[in-house]
């Protein structure tokens, strides 16, 4: 995301309380001055703990209904541009990667019978941007941040944290509250699988560009184990019961 805009959305999530207030933009370095945020950074453990999910859950609701981003974000559009970028520079794909992406293709159109209307959204809400401060959870770095399908936030929040079933149920819940359906519940899990697939290349690509000798970060081993991931759930037996929920095909996600 170009400095400028990454800017106008950190201001734009600073208004919706969530994110923190900006004090200075310093346009020629590009960087901003931000508030201090006493409290504790999350880890994956914490965000799996049944009293976090419905805090997290409160803190998306708060950052969805803010001002809207200033650019639109598609994860299966990351996904190829991802891709393109492996291409260009052939880094090799995890193990049957490109024979995967017919069911990725399956997954998007289940997704797009019934489209939610986008919202912003963050966009990559791994545990350490979630900041548990005085008066509520605070979420920061805005770098992949832009109005999205809020099923993709929850999914993501689910994949970063390896939520089960039952945990992707209640963050669900907890942020649609009486709206929630099982069609709402599929829409997240399914985001979950995307979200995996698609940051397997993310992590791909930092392990065959990046070449800082001091960096201890094992790229490789986070991409494999995101594809392990991706590849579990794109080869459980319910996928298609979840597509079809998704889609409003059936009102249960059992058979």
């Amino acid at each position: 995301m170009p400095p400028p805009l990454e800017i106008e959305n950190t201001r734009r999530a600073a208004e919706s309380g969530v994110g923190a207030r900006v004090y200075e933009v310093l346009p020629d370095l590009p960087a901003l001055v931000l508030e201090f945020l006493p409290g504790r950074t999350l880890d994956s453990a914490s965000v799996r703990e049944a009293t976090t999910i419905p805090r997290i859950a409160t803190a998306c609701r708060r950052l969805h209904a803010g001002p809207r981003f200033g650019n639109d974000f598609d994860i299966i559009g990351k996904l190829y541009e991802l891709l393109d970028v492996c291409r260009y520079h052939d880094l090799p794909l995890p193990d049957g990667y490109l024979e995967r992406l017919s069911t990725v293709e399956y997954v998007r159109t289940a997704l797009g019978v019934l489209p939610m209307r986008t919202v912003p959204c963050h966009n990559d809400l791994l545990a350490e941007n979630l900041i548990d401060a005085p008066g509520g959870i605070r979420i920061v770095d805005y770098q992949l941040s832009g109005n999205n399908d809020p099923s993709f936030e929850l999914g993501d929040i689910a994949a970063e944290a390896d939520f089960d079933p039952e945990q992707v149920a209640d963050l669900t819940a907890a942020y649609f509250g009486a709206e929630t359906t099982p069609a709402l519940v599929a829409r997240v899990r399914l985001n979950l699988l995307l979200s995996n697939v698609t940051w397997t290349l993310w992590f791909t690509v930092h392990h065959g560009l990046l070449r800082d000798p001091g960096s201890t970060f094992d790229y490789r081993a986070e991409a494999a184990d995101k594809w392990g991931q991706a590849c579990r759930d794109m080869d459980a037996p319910d996928l298609g019961r979840l597509m079809r929920a998704a889609a409003g095909r059936t009102s249960s996600l059992h058979p």
